[in-house]
């Protein structure tokens, strides 16, 4: 693949125009990958000239600004109600990549109002479901169309390579349209009922939705929450992760230049403690859909419960991945990879928790050691790269302290463990992909969930104990299953207790397949025809075809 690099004299010092990698001729993901090299190519790879400046945009300011205009309610962009801004950071070598505003908890009330003066008293509510699919497939198309540009946005902004930048505008796009598919598709039903009695259930938009979104996928998790909601007619107020926010506002500009009316989405940028908090109390939203860690989940679940919101919660798990000794070991360590360490195991459903037949454990863990150890680690718009940085340098520390913890508690470490060695990655927040071994259910490295390039094993003998021990978590997110064996695949999936189980694959899912999981991994579902349940009430509509006084009372 040709490099491309930005000559000295066209290098921004603010922002210019996006100087795009050949991502623009990916056209699929299938395209895309054959653009890159093959996932294991040596030790390191890293960039010492910058490919792309972020683009030129209204709501993104200059490192160093003190101003910002990044906040989007009632159909304009505004600053914070008193000038508040924040660096946003390059994790690949610490530097500012821009400054958007910071919300107060005023703004964070005005987005609210405006949210519900769009609801009750503006014409979304009246718009067809087809014509709302019609809005979705027009964000569709503009996602398509600027695909390359906001690849490179996430790549910059996450610190995940360019390609799964690429892949997630995909995944945007397919949710979009499916959405778009379904917005019309189910206007209720009739139910059967006693002779002169017309009944119907019918559905109709839950109201105004707060939508709190996080660090590691915030594009493609804002689309998981948006989608369903604009089919469904109701409004909205997003925000994003404090650290990562780029690609959030994106998208709002996408869906405003798609034709939304002022107040249906809105936009706040700042920290959950303060916003985030804001928007859950507010007795102004009949909805919070959150994605992120347990602990802020559990806090959410409290503050909405005196104004009795509807919750929906993404928690994240700690996620078994079965190995049965009768598969190809290649195969299923090739995937072990992938499942552990894509985006750098910043995945709530990454397969952290590897549990391998005794007969093929030494052979799996050597063999396993050996890929993660070369596993290309570097500037995320770098060739070949195939993990880049964590998103930030307190996020490190919390793997960091995460691996010390498990060394404590007597596992082994046969590949990572520390920082990478190359000097040219020390400013960035890197982090080689570990292995423990000699790990045990009860070990805090075995049940809390890391979110880094960290994944133990455990050793099991029989088809119950690996079940066991599969289902031996607090969470209930997602799992896999390695086997030659068809009904033994099927057996196990059928008795884990997680939302997601792949057979002899580990990762992928469907926009219309429903995503979520048991347990304290959370609560209700995204995607599939319940991710759309979520954002709708239904109603029972009870028509008497010929009334007659019934004397009940004389």
């Amino acid at each position: 693949m040709r490099r491309v690099r930005v000559p000295p004299e066209r290098r921004p010092t603010v922002f210019s125009q996006v100087f795009l990698l050949p991502v623009r001729a990916f056209g699929t993901v299938k395209n895309a990958k054959r653009l890159f090299a093959p996932f294991v190519r040596g030790q390191t790879a890293s960039v010492t000239q910058p490919y792309v400046a972020l683009p030129d945009k209204p709501y993104l300011s200059a490192p160093g600004s003190s101003t910002a205009a990044g906040l989007y309610i009632g159909g304009s962009w505004r600053p914070a109600a008193d000038g508040g801004v924040r660096e946003i950071v390059n994790p690949y070598d610490a530097s500012v990549l821009t400054v958007v505003s910071e919300a107060t908890a005023a703004d964070a009330a005005a987005a609210v109002a405006a949210a519900r003066a769009a609801f009750d008293g503006g014409p979304w509510r009246a718009v067809p479901a087809d014509e709302r699919g019609a809005v979705l497939h027009r964000v569709a198309d503009l996602l398509a169309r600027d695909r390359a540009e906001i690849a490179l946005m996430e790549s910059l902004d996450t610190g995940k390579t360019l390609e799964e930048g690429g892949i997630d505008v995909d995944d945007v796009v397919a949710v979009f349209r499916y959405y778009a598919g379904l917005a019309d598709k189910d206007a209720g039903r009739i139910v059967s009922a006693p002779e002169g009695v017309f009944s119907r259930v019918v559905y109709e938009p839950v109201g105004v939705c707060a939508m709190i979104t996080p660090w590691n996928y915030p594009l493609l998790q804002l689309s998981w929450k948006v989608a369903p909601a604009i089919a469904a007619g109701d409004t909205m107020v997003v925000k994003p992760s404090e650290v990562t926010p780029v690609t959030t506002l994106k998208l709002v500009e996408l869906v405003e230049e798609a034709g939304i009316p002022a107040g249906v989405v809105n936009l706040v940028l700042g920290s959950g403690a303060t916003v985030g908090s804001a928007l859950t109390e507010d007795p102004g939203v009949d909805l919070v859909s959150f994605t992120g860690g347990l602990d802020t989940g559990t806090r959410i679940m409290a503050a909405a419960a005196p104004t009795v919101k509807k919750v929906a919660l993404e928690l994240g798990g700690k996620n078994p991945n079965i190995v049965f000794d009768d598969v190809d070991l290649d195969t299923a360590v090739d995937y072990a990879l992938s499942a552990a360490f894509f985006h750098s195991g910043q995945v709530c459903s990454a397969g952290a928790r590897l549990i391998v037949h005794e007969d093929v454990h030494d052979a799996f863990t050597a063999e396993l050691a050996r890929r993660a150890d070369a596993i290309v680690i570097g500037h995320p718009q770098g060739e070949g790269v195939r993990c880049g940085p964590l998103v930030s340098a307190e996020h490190r520390a919390k793997v960091e302290a995460a691996v010390a913890r498990g060394t404590e508690e007597g596992a082994r470490i046969i590949a990572g463990g520390r920082r990478p060695d190359d000097p040219e990655l020390s400013r960035g927040y890197f982090y080689r992909p570990t292995v423990f071994v000699d790990c045990h259910r009860a070990m805090d490295i075995v049940q809390r969930e890391v979110f880094g390039p960290v994944v133990t094993v455990e050793r099991f003998r029989t088809e119950a104990e690996a079940v066991a021990l599969g289902n031996d978590t607090d969470y209930g997110l997602s799992g896999g299953v390695w086997t030659a064996d068809a009904a033994r695949g099927e057996r196990v999936a059928a008795a884990l207790r997680h939302g997601t189980v792949w057979i002899n694959d580990f990762g992928p899912y469907f926009p219309g397949a429903e995503w979520g999981g048991f347990g304290r991994s959370g609560v209700g579902r995204e995607l599939g025809p319940a991710g759309l349940d979520e954002y709708r009430e239904a109603k029972h509509i009870y028509r008497n075809l010929d009334p007659k006084p019934q004397r009940w009372f004389g």
